[in-house]
Formats: C-alpha cells, structure tokens, sequence
C-alpha cells in the first residue's frame, strides 16, 4: 500500500499550519480547538518548514514553565524534518516513524506540502492490507 492511499481514504481538508513567527500558545490553541496532536510549520501553506507536536510543547512547558508560551514556534519546532512522497510505501513509513519515535509525517510532492500522515493512519491502512490478506488466503485455501 501507497502513501496516496491513505491520503485518499482520509476525510480532511489539507493540512493545517502556521507560520513561523506564530508563539505556543497559539499552536496550542489551534491543536486543541481542531483535536489534532501537530501542526505543520509554514511559511507560506506549501512548504514544509518544521513540525511541532503537543509533546513538544508539553516539553517546553516542563522544562521552562509557562513563560515558553509566548515564545515563538521557529525556536521550539522541529527543523529537521523526516518527509514522504505519495509513492512511498507503508512499510517503509511505519519503520521510518518507529525508528525515528515520532508520530506524524508531512507528505511532499514535489516540495511542495500535500498531506500529513499519522502512525495511526498508517497503522489503519496496515491492518486493512493484513485483512485483505487473510481474507484472500483463506479464500484460496477453501477453494473459492
């Protein structure tokens, strides 16, 4: 299974972001409001220019305590992102955030922002291939 896949299968109306110069308190209102767990950090809505995650801002706020919420999501993102395309395959996403301990990965196509997968939206698609699967196996074990 394909990256555009899940995309396709995904109810949403393009990623959400904000700019740079936006602070964590409003990143927090936003991801709160939407029920989201990241935002994609953009310059101007197609690129990809860094990531910030509610764990990220939980980590600032125990670490520096509320006073962080005003500082601004270029100082507390994250900048080295780990990207896709829409030809990448599943299992490879799946290592990828496994490896890598995080749960959410912008999908570019051509540099350009197109997406966001979740480790839940892929774990969905994984076990939908897996039923499909089985379901085939067993078909062609019973003779169907």
């Amino acid at each position: 299974m394909l990256v555009q896949q899940i995309l396709k299968s995904k109810a949403t109306d393009g990623v959400i972001t904000l700019t740079v110069d936006a602070t964590l308190s409003e990143a927090a209102a936003l991801l709160s409001s939407k029920k989201i767990g990241t935002i994609v950090v953009s310059n101007n809505g197609k690129s990809a220019d860094g990531i910030l995650s509610e764990r990220d801002i939980v980590r600032e706020l125990g670490r520096r305590g509320a006073g962080c919420m005003t500082d601004k999501l270029e100082d507390v993102m994250t900048k080295k992102l780990v990207t896709c395309t829409l030809t990448d395959r599943v299992d490879d996403i799946l290592q990828s955030m496994t490896d890598g301990r995080f749960r959410h990965m912008p999908v570019l196509e051509n540099g350009e922002l197109v997406g966001l997968i979740s480790i839940g939206d892929v774990v969905k698609a994984k076990l939908a291939e897996l039923s499909m699967e089985k379901d085939a196996l067993q078909g062609m074990i019973m003779g169907h």
